[in-house]
This record gives structure tokens, sequence and C-alpha cells, in this order.
């Protein structure tokens, strides 16, 4: 029986890893891609990247988007009423499980398996317990091409924001950094490789603070860039964002 899958889907480099994982599969269709946004910016919730870059992914990954709008400052609650508001639509569209690129925190995988049967789904996690060493670099290795969008200050300093995530930033994070960032140390925004029909031409710009972590501006290329501009010089300036 075809298993048709809703992917949680946050633009990073885990969520194209846990699609391509499912694309290989016979029995799994990907109904769409389910992605947070928050209303105040427009910007996907925590990663804060801009939602046309998000529509931009969709179309040249060939698939459909769900978008999910919460506040800034949005409770776990009110977070839980709109994913779930959400689900229950593709559930009685004819969705039939729910897949996450979660890589090894329990109790993050133990709150969407309660909330997804909370409404009557079940839950898939392709990428679970792969180790992350290797599949960052498998993920570079393959093609894929991406950019830090956000990093925690408290652990990465700001010369990673914007960066290329390449075989050069993993040999530069420091040792107690995941190089997926499975802990919430930087977060991505994968702009072409495998399933991608075009890449998406992004540079980085101005940089955000907001608490301890540090956002960079993704903007769409115009067709003189270089799509490997560095973020030197870029200003730093306090905005919440994201």
């Amino acid at each position: 029986m075809t298993r048709r899958i809703v992917l949680s889907w946050s633009g990073g480099k885990d969520s194209a890893l846990a699609l391509q994982e499912l694309r290989r599969s016979a029995d799994c269709e990907i109904v769409c891609l389910l992605t947070t946004l928050t209303r105040d910016f427009e910007r996907i919730s925590m990663h804060g990247v801009h939602r046309e870059l998000l529509h931009r992914q969709a179309a040249a990954l060939g698939l459909p988007l769900e978008e999910v709008w919460i506040d800034a400052g949005a409770t776990n609650a009110s977070y839980e009423q709109a994913m779930s508001t959400a689900l229950q639509k593709l559930r009685l569209q004819g969705a039939t499980h729910v897949a996450f690129g979660d890589l090894f925190l329990a109790d993050i995988r133990a709150y969407r398996e309660r909330l997804i049967d909370s409404v009557g789904m079940q839950p898939l996690f392709p990428l679970w317990g792969r180790p992350t060493a290797a599949l960052a670099r498998e993920f570079v290795e393959q093609g894929f091409r991406a950019r830090i969008c956000c990093l925690d200050t408290r652990v990465l300093d700001d010369s990673f924001a914007g960066a290329v995530f390449d075989t050069s930033f993993l040999d530069r994070l420091p040792e107690a950094v995941d190089p997926c960032g499975e802990n919430g140390e930087f977060h991505s925004f994968v702009s072409g490789g495998p399933g991608f029909e075009s890449e998406i031409p992004v540079r980085p710009g101005v940089l955000h603070r907001k608490d301890s972590f540090l956002f960079c501006d993704l903007l769409l290329m115009s067709d003189s860039e270089d799509c490997k501009t560095p973020v030197s010089g870029a200003a730093v300036r306090s905005a919440a964002k994201g």
C-alpha cells in the first residue's frame, strides 16, 4: 500500500536529505511540503528565510506547499493548534504519514509522535540514527548546495553566517558542534542539488541579531551577480527575524 506522505520542510539540508530518502522508496508518494512560517515577518520560523525563497524551493522540487502560520513568540499550544488544523485537512485529503528530518534527539521525536498520533496519522523519520558526521559530508558529496541562514552565537562565531555548507565549512566547525547542527547550532537553506529542477540563486545579505541567534538574510541574485559572493562587509543590525 502506498504511503501518502506530508514532509515537514524547513528548507534546510536535513529536509532535503529526508526528501531524497523518501523518493527512493517505491511505496512513498510525497503529497506536499509542510512549512511553518512566522506571520509577522513572512519568513520560515526559526530559519528566518524569506517566504519567496521557500516558494522557489517548492517549485524547483515540483511539489505542492502547505503553509502553517504562527505569530512571533507563539506558544507551544498555539503552534500545535495551527499544525493540527493543517494536518487534519491533509488527512481528509488522503495523507497518511508525516515525515521529519530529525536525526537523534529523542525528546523531539517523542513530541512529534504525540502530535501526529493526535490527528490520526503516522510519523516517519527516514534519517533517524544516521551518523551525523558522515551524513553531513554525504550531503556535500551528492552535490547539494546550501548556505547557513541562522546560527547560535554561543557556539559559533559570526564568520559562519551566510557561509556555504561545504567541506571547508565542516572542517572549520568546533569539535563540540554537531556537523548537522542537530542541537540547534545552525540552520541552512538548500538552493540546489539532487531532486531540484533548477538552482535557486541566492547570496548572503544583511545580518540580523535576535538574542543569541544571528540570521543571514539570504537574497535572490540578479543574473550579473556571482553566487559565491561572500558575506564580507555585511552590516549587522538588531532585528526580530524568524
